[in-house]
């Protein structure tokens, strides 16, 4: 589906005009295209190829989706993926973002997500100054659109992960909070594969040979990478924490099972003199102490009852009742 075709000269909207005409456009000097569309038809796509001579193994790229974030050079042409993320019901969702960067045009198609780009073509279009650096300034304002996105998934994960960590000391709570910090590390690594791959793919951009489209705004793609190392470090930061989590509640289901076991442990030490006393005095002999005796069976039972009432006190003093 076709959201925006609009051509752009001098860093100034032209017009918006119907795909047939981009060609048109093309050919004015200082002038490109900017096309967005969302869950492309491969019809659309080869329409697309056809208008701006895009490559074909990028095309087909964009056709299977589901791929790696990355940035790959074909000639004049840079072919551009990257993951946008949203949370929907407590759950990450994962679309995705292709984009096509040439010297005059520049193609974006959003798949599997709503997260529109409007407000990047506004604020384009509200600095023409920088507008006027072309195609490769907008790829730039896509990425550092995309990028910004993760911040606030960032932060709420790590608002999950300090949450989790209060209820780590919670009687009872071990096995709930390890399916919890189970369930989080899943979502940072989610983030993950969707950030490193982007951070090496934006180190191509800023540094060492630069495709030519990107070249006037190569230092915009550095601050883009730097954005994206902080994502990286923070998702690091909240993994190792995860991890240091997992092992802290496993340690307490350990010592919870531990409690367990001391008290069946004590109860069955305390039903264990009890038995031996009964089964010594239920033995079947005609003669044994105090059998004859009027408060035998009476003296019997306050032994029994002084023996475990001595051993629950000492349990008890252990901390094992």
């Amino acid at each position: 589906m076709l959201i925006n075709c609009t051509a752009y000269q001098h860093g100034r909207k032209l017009a918006d005009l119907p795909i047939d005409d981009i060609s048109d456009y093309l050919q004015k000097p200082d002038c490109f295209v900017w096309v967005a569309l969302k869950d492309a038809t491969p019809e659309e796509l080869a329409q697309m190829k056809q208008e701006f001579g895009l490559h074909e193994l990028a095309i087909e790229d964009a056709n299977h989706g589901h791929q790696r974030p990355k940035v790959e050079e074909y000639d004049d042409e840079v072919f551009a993926v990257m993951h946008l993320i949203e949370e929907q019901e407590g759950r990450l969702q994962v679309g995705e973002v292709h984009v096509f960067v040439g010297p005059n045009y520049i193609l974006s198609v959003r798949n599997r997500s709503q997260q529109g780009f409007l407000g990047v073509r506004s604020r384009c279009e509200r600095e023409p100054k920088m507008l006027a650096k072309g195609s490769g300034y907008v790829f730039y304002a896509l990425m550092d659109a995309v990028v910004d996105r993760y911040f606030p998934l960032i932060e709420k994960l790590e608002t999950e992960l300090e949450a989790m960590e209060e209820r780590i000391f919670t009687k009872g709570a071990a096995r709930l909070n390890i399916r919890r910090l189970y369930r989080l590390k899943r979502k940072v690594t989610l983030l993950k594969h969707a950030v490193t791959p982007l951070m090496e793919a934006a180190g191509k951009l800023h540094s060492g040979r630069v495709p030519a489209v990107c070249a006037n705004s190569r230092h915009y793609f550095r601050d883009v990478y730097d954005h994206l190392a902080r994502i990286n470090a923070s998702l690091d930061g909240i993994r190792d924490t995860i991890g240091t989590a997992i092992q802290v509640n496993l340690s307490m289901v350990t010592i919870d099972q531990t409690e367990v076991s001391k008290r069946l442990a004590a109860w069955a030490g305390i039903f264990a003199v009890a038995t031996a006393f009964a089964g010594i005095w239920g033995m079947n002999f005609n003669h044994m102490p105090e059998l004859q005796w009027e408060y035998g069976y009476l003296f019997g039972l306050g032994v029994i009852a002084a023996s475990s009432g001595l051993l629950y006190w000492r349990f008890k003093k252990a901390r094992w009742l």
